[in-house]
């Protein structure tokens, strides 16, 4: 059991197997086995915009059997249909996910790709949610990805298509809409302050 996160070596490479370990009050990421951290307790504007999202996809959905969940919770992205919790590199908190396959949730999270991640992206994680996160999300399958602005007021939606993400739209004034979830739109006015 790892209580502090010095006792790490934030340039090596863990697993999920290590990331069980760990007791520190620190929240991180694993991305292919690399440790990031995650930033401190969110600002009112990242808060309004999960809420709001949050509600208005739990609305959506409430006669689907997709289930939607908000951070803190772990979502394992193997390569490949791997469980081995030594043999799975990535372990993320998406602000929010849902979830179909009600067969990739167990105790500990989800494990697999959800079909929509939502990340709401602050100056500070800007580079992690259009990189590091997209290109793993493309490649674990993740089929829609949304990333919200809130100091742009913008939503960006992208799609897997073929293996790869395509832009479905830059939302900054018309309401931001789903592909996989038919008829699901988002008014930016209800997201945003």
């Amino acid at each position: 059991m790892i209580t502090n996160i010095n006792a790490l070596d934030l340039n090596g490479t863990y697993s999920y197997a290590d990331y069980l370990k760990w007791r520190f009050e620190e929240q991180v990421e694993l991305i292919k086995g690399k440790i990031y951290l995650m930033s401190p307790t969110p600002k009112t504007a990242h808060q309004w915009v999960s809420g709001q999202l949050s509600y208005l996809i739990r609305k959506y959905l409430e006669n689907s059997p997709c289930s939607i969940f908000e951070a803190p919770f772990d979502v394992r992205l193997p390569i490949g249909s791997e469980k081995n919790p030594a043999k799975i590199y990535t372990v993320v908190q998406p602000d929010i996910c849902v979830i179909c396959d009600e067969t990739k949730l167990d105790e500990d999270g989800c494990l697999g790709p959800p079909d929509l991640i939502v990340e709401i992206t602050l100056r500070s994680t800007i580079k992690k949610d259009f990189n590091e996160k997209f290109n793993w999300y493309e490649k674990a399958g993740v089929r829609e990805y949304w990333i919200a602005i809130p100091s742009e007021k913008t939503i960006q939606v992208y799609y897997l298509h073929d293996g790869q993400y395509q832009l479905v739209g830059i939302y900054d004034q018309s309401p931001a809409q789903s592909v996989i979830f038919e008829g699901f739109e988002a008014p930016l006015e209800k997201i945003f302050r």
